[in-house]
């Protein structure tokens, strides 16, 4: 395992390296950040050279690479546009965007295995088309839709939500926006579940058990739910960082200063340093759940071992 989890990690450093230099490089041809500073007017030529020398602009855009990923290893992600270290930002976007996560999470979790497991037991019942109905309708909307649907109806006409979430983002207030964020990957962990479920339901392993006598909650929740959860596990572990990164939307209907609006400002405001260190911090997080996927895989099917 030790070596397993060592080979993984080396196996990052050029993945992560890669992921952004492509994103260094795309942020660097969305236009001329320094224009964006000026507003409508544009820059003289003194101040636009003096705010280039100041951010490092000036310089090859290979060098401004380096550099940028020299500091990133000593905990500096540069200074947005504003005057504000990017990391300041980061402190006060990446909790609230967490928070939003884990509550999408625990959704998925919660109510789509539990749907999963319902109507794989009970496939080809009405449960089971209903269900199956119900997600694809979830899976059809647009996410915007279902946000702007619930805010209207819960927050405006029956007020029982506030119908944008205040700047400390508690917990309780996240609630409908993590169901939103979360509602097309709760769909589809639904129906991942059922199909898992309904295939290992008929495996030889399920049989035995259920000829040895064992109880029905047993054989359910030790042997097929267990081994059922594999490829469930893939996709949830996949989806937290996506989760993270594309809840622009949800965050522009709720208000929600996080991550996602953090990234719109940078994108809108064409400020580079924002935008590229945002997304370093994503792809650290989409490596490091992925290997921690990997390892649950052993935890769930005893079969497997690393080397």
């Amino acid at each position: 395992m030790g070596r397993y989890v060592i080979r993984r990690l080396l196996q990052m450093i050029p993945v992560f390296v890669g992921a952004t230099l492509l994103i260094f490089l795309m942020v660097n041809v969305m236009g001329d950040p320094i224009a964006g500073l000026c507003g409508d007017r544009q820059c003289d030529p003194a101040t636009a050279a003096r705010l280039r020398q100041e951010f490092g602009l000036d310089k090859p855009v290979w060098q401004q690479y380096l550099t940028y990923m020299g500091n990133v290893f000593t905990g500096d992600f540069g200074t947005a546009f504003n005057g504000q270290p990017v990391t300041e930002l980061m402190a006060t976007a990446f909790p609230v965007t967490i928070r939003l996560t884990l509550v999408a999470i625990v959704f998925e979790i919660v109510i789509g295995i539990t749907l999963g497991v319902l109507t794989g037991l009970r496939r080809g019942r009405p449960v089971d088309t209903t269900v199956l109905l119900l997600t694809l309708v979830v899976i059809s909307v647009p996410t915007f839709v279902t946000g702007l649907l619930l805010q209207l109806l819960l927050g405006v006409e029956w007020g029982w939500i506030r119908p944008s979430v205040s700047s400390e983002a508690p917990l309780g207030e996240l609630i409908v926006p993590g169901l939103v964020l979360a509602s097309v990957s709760l769909a589809y962990v639904t129906r991942l579940t059922r199909t898992s479920i309904a295939e290992n339901r008929r495996a030889d392993y399920v049989r035995t058990a259920i000829a040895k006598g064992l109880p029905r909650r047993r054989v359910i929740g030790r042997h097929l739910l267990r081994n059922s959860l594999i490829p469930v596990v893939t996709f949830i572990g996949a989806d937290i960082g996506a989760l993270m990164g594309g809840a622009i939307v949800t965050e522009r209907i709720f208000n929600i200063h996080g991550v996602g609006y953090q990234l719109y400002q940078g994108i809108l405001r064409q400020n580079t340093q924002t935008v590229v260190g945002f997304v370093t911090v994503l792809v650290l997080v989409f490596l490091l759940v992925n290997l921690i996927v990997d390892l649950l895989y052993a935890v769930l099917d005893p079969r497997i071992r690393y080397a």
